[in-house]
């Protein structure tokens, strides 16, 4: 709702960037203040299929949503008469019981699985107080323990002798909690590295200033000579200025679970040109929205003034020193410092994030890739987290039918062919992985996020209009997606220089490999398929 109480509609030309949507209103002037400014709102995406997203409650197909459901429905109850008819009963509970086998131990290995990961906080503290470089004695560490932690969980799935469903809930979950462990590492190691780089940074600045008469005196410069600029803006837009003419009073709505930020009217026509030569027909910008504002601030179109859009930090004053090599020292500076804050609201600084509070949440958050700082919500909703609840269970039910009346009665045996068994179950699989996916990524990510207040809620695009098998591996699993892309893809091409087509084959070997690690435990088999 309005700050002020005011009514007034942000421009429905919002850009849609890797991570939300990106809205840049006109200039108003609030009740509060004579001073002309522009808002600048970041609003998170939402789940596709959320009751609560506008887009897809608007969508024309929306009713082969509710068709799909209400098709379940009568599926399920004709399935449960019929059993009930033939053998006496509704369900078999034969499957339910292998579900259950050696339930409790593998819950306390599931417990003992997640309270290792407090580790990577120790590990992290060590990184930051400099009892270990990250670069390379760190990485041979994070990289030493993810290994064992992986091979440890294997072992124990063929120690224990559980039965499929038992052994691939376990090494999945191994590997989510070794990706989130990785995500981590990687991310804290590397901001200790980028503090080393500012410092030092830092000591050419300092030293290179002692030609210009001393820190103290350079400062003053840089503010004299940022005072002349701005003087003469001043007097270019007195004479001309374009938002002359709209000066609205109010302040604009701000949706539910969005970050905000003010500033001039010149940074907002900055931004709002960025983000349209950026853009395609459709406004969508190929970038997340900390890659449009880095690069709006590398640009030096918001160096005018102390309202930043998402900046993490205000730029080093020496940026505006006249002497070019002190300038660009600041620059590097300040970009370097940038890093170190995030550009949420809280701006969190490292190393201060490195908390086992902070941890525990990130652990929470349905995502693999961690952040100093994610979009939040302002609150959890209960009725939405009962709504997901109840789904997850009620889908689960469906799930438990399908497998067991259509998917293990006919299972395939040796002296049926192939082609039977493609009839046969190709329809039960094709339900089965529906609902799975909407238990996991629609239902209990969504519900995770609601608790945890995690806001960027697209945990999967239309994967159901792919044409092409990499469009469908992006769009289906985003959370992996996202891990793929930072952690493997664009960190093999940082770290070990690889070609775009030579990282791109390194990702999918590694995810090749993975899917056939799990199929391996799930199965008992090598099947390189």
């Amino acid at each position: 709702m309005p700050i002020d109480g005011t009514q007034r509609t942000i421009s429905s030309d919002g850009f849609k960037t890797a991570d939300g949507t990106l809205y840049v209103s006109k200039p108003f002037k609030s009740k509060s203040s004579k001073k002309l400014r522009a808002l600048i709102t970041f609003a998170p995406r939402q789940s596709a299929f959320d009751i609560n997203n506008e887009n897809s409650v608007a969508n024309e197909f929306r009713g082969f949503f509710s068709l799909f459901w209400i098709s379940i429905f009568i599926f399920t109850v004709r399935t449960y008469v019929r059993s009930i008819e033939t053998n006496g009963h509704a369900l078999n509970l034969a499957f339910a019981t292998m579900l259950s086998k050696d339930a409790v131990i593998l819950a306390l290995s599931d417990a003992v699985l997640v309270g290792s990961t407090s580790i990577c906080v120790v590990f992290a503290k060590a990184i930051s107080t400099g009892w270990i470089r990250y670069y390379w004695a760190g990485v041979a560490i994070q990289h030493i323990f993810q290994t064992t932690v992986l091979i440890m969980s294997v072992g124990w799935t063929f120690n224990r002798q559980w039965p499929w469903v038992q052994s691939g809930f376990f090494t999945l979950h191994s590997l989510v909690m070794i990706m989130k462990m990785h995500s981590y590492m990687s991310v804290n190691g590397y901001l200790q590295w980028v503090s080393e780089q500012s410092q030092n940074v830092l000591s050419q600045l300092q030293t290179s200033t002692i030609s210009e008469g001393g820190w103290d005196n350079a400062v003053l410069v840089a503010k004299e000579h940022r005072a002349e600029l701005d003087a003469a803006s001043a007097a270019d837009s007195s004479r001309s200025s374009p938002y002359r003419e709209f000066s609205p009073v109010g302040t604009p709505p701000i949706p539910d679970g969005a970050q905000v930020s003010y500033v001039d009217p010149d940074t907002a026509k900055a931004l709002r040109k960025r983000l349209a030569s950026m853009s395609d027909a459709n406004g969508v910008v190929n970038a997340d929205t900390k890659e449009v504002v880095d690069s709006l601030n590398n640009s030096g179109a918001d160096k005018k003034t102390d309202e930043h859009v998402f900046s993490a930090t205000a730029p080093h004053p020496l940026i505006d020193h006249p002497n070019e090599s002190i300038s660009n020292l600041a620059q590097e500076y300040s970009e370097l410092q940038g890093e170190l804050v995030s550009t949420g609201p809280i701006h969190v600084m490292w190393p201060n994030n490195i908390t086992f509070k902070n941890f525990a949440v990130y652990m929470l958050i349905p995502t693999l890739v961690y952040e100093l700082e994610y979009p939040r919500t302002n609150r959890i909703r209960p009725v939405y987290v009962f709504e997901k609840t109840v789904a997850t269970f009620g889908t689960f039910v469906l799930l438990y039918t399908v497998t067991e009346s259509f998917i293990l009665p006919y299972t395939p045996t040796y002296d049926q062919s192939f082609f039977r068994s493609l009839l046969d179950l190709a329809l039960p699989f094709m339900m089965a992985y529906l609902l799975l996916f909407y238990i996991i990524f629609e239902c209990i990510c969504n519900a995770f996020a609601e608790l945890s207040c995690f806001a960027d809620r697209q945990f999967y695009e239309d994967w159901w209009n792919s044409t092409s098998q990499a469009e469908f591996s992006r769009k289906w699993n985003k959370p992996v997606h996202s891990f793929l892309l930072r952690h493997v893809y664009a960190s093999t091409m940082m770290s070990h220089k690889l070609s775009r087509k030579s990282a791109m084959f390194v990702t999918f070997l590694l995810s090749a490999c993975i899917h056939e690690l799990v199929m391996v435990v799930v199965t008992k088999k090598f099947r390189f398929g």
